[in-house]
């Protein structure tokens, strides 16, 4: 049976015999092969969807937060705060809830999707809106945390990163190795950070042979890492990912750099073809933020990015993952909002029947 990610991967974390481990057995993700996409992509190259939508509360934030509560108990904290666009506060919410402790969270006023907010009230958080961004809101979670008695929550919390690391076991144990290539949405880059860290963990216990190249994507309207400056006014419809002043922004660069990958960016077009894509071929329904590494994959391949990377002898195929971080449902809005209007007719027969063409 699945126990979560601490029980499965507890030689790889900062736990004891002493750590409450805090669960809702998060983690084991389905890793997809992805046939349409592959096909898009050309001959020789695969590309899979690690499914983090799956996770208990619908994003990859579980496998974080079960790691920062169960060590926030551990340390005898009785509340925790936290900054988020949506996914973040949804995560410590629902992990706070499990372990009996207070959460506490800001949200930029307007800018968190309908879902994520729903599932930080349904947990009973103190969810406060204020009139600005997610990197002031972040500004102010770090000093309150700072001067008071709370335990931050956001990426900047180490255990985050050790726990999200995770994930990159998980492609490691289903592949049998690393990939060629890891895609993964950047917003507040802690995701990209993580991954890294856990594929250098596993080659270096000689589990894998290889290190994939880290390619990250950010919103073109909220790329400061692109940019190579912050962002003060972010725009992009994929939520999770507007972040204007990412808090692992150097972890990040370093991923991209060791691993001799990239951090591009991607338009809202880009994002939401990417989006549909998912849903109508792979049957699979991620948020917006999460196809943003699939559409960065399409915009490499079209570029020639992979093949330029392939030698004259070599046969063997190139392996793509894109993360994809969060569930659909987390945004429903804009799921409606990309499909085609509902038809309504009168209940008879010869009307649905003239309606689907037959």
């Amino acid at each position: 049976m699945w126990n979560g990610i601490i029980e499965q991967y507890r030689k790889f974390l900062p736990v004891t015999d002493k750590t409450p481990v805090v669960t809702l057995k998060e983690g084991n993700t389905p890793l997809l092969f992805a046939c349409h996409l592959s096909k898009l992509m050309g001959d020789g190259i695969e590309v899979y969807l690690k499914c983090e939508g799956l996770n208990p509360t619908g994003s990859f934030k579980d496998r974080g937060m079960t790691l920062t509560i169960s060590k926030a108990l551990e340390e005898g904290s009785k509340a925790v705060m936290c900054a988020s666009t949506g996914n973040t506060s949804a995560s410590a919410s629902c992990y706070s809830a499990r372990a009996g402790i207070e959460s506490i969270v800001l949200i930029p006023e307007g800018a968190i999707a309908l879902g994520k907010l729903s599932q930080a009230l349904i947990h009973g958080s103190k969810v406060i809106a204020i009139k600005g961004n997610f990197d002031e809101a972040l500004t102010l979670v770090k000093e309150i945390t700072r001067k008071h008695p709370i335990t931050l929550v956001n990426s900047i919390n180490p255990y985050r990163i050790e726990g999200q690391k995770t994930g990159s076991f998980e492609i490691c144990d289903a592949l049998g190795d690393a990939p060629d290539f890891h895609a993964i949405p950047v917003g507040n880059a802690g995701n990209m950070t993580a991954y890294w860290k856990g594929y250098k963990e596993y080659k270096a216990h000689g589990i894998s042979k290889i290190l994939p190249k880290m390619l990250g994507f950010q919103a073109a309207g909220s790329a400061p890492i692109v940019l190579r400056h912050p962002v003060k006014d972010p725009k992009t419809i994929a939520t999770a990912i507007k972040i204007g002043n990412p808090a692992s922004w150097k972890q990040a660069e370093a991923a991209r750099d060791e691993s001799g990958g990239l951090i591009d960016m991607v338009s809202d077009d880009e994002i939401l073809a990417a989006y549909k894509l998912l849903a109508a071929k792979e049957g699979v329904f991620a948020e917006p933020a999460s196809a943003a590494s699939v559409a960065g994959i399409l915009k490499l391949a079209k570029q020639g990015f992979f093949n330029e990377r392939r030698t004259t002898n070599d046969e063997r195929r190139i392996r793509i993952v894109c993360v994809l971080t969060g569930h659909g449902l987390k945004d429903p809005d804009r799921a409606i909002a990309c499909a085609e209007k509902l038809k309504v007719l009168e209940p008879r027969i010869d009307l649905v029947l003239k309606e689907i063409g037959l």
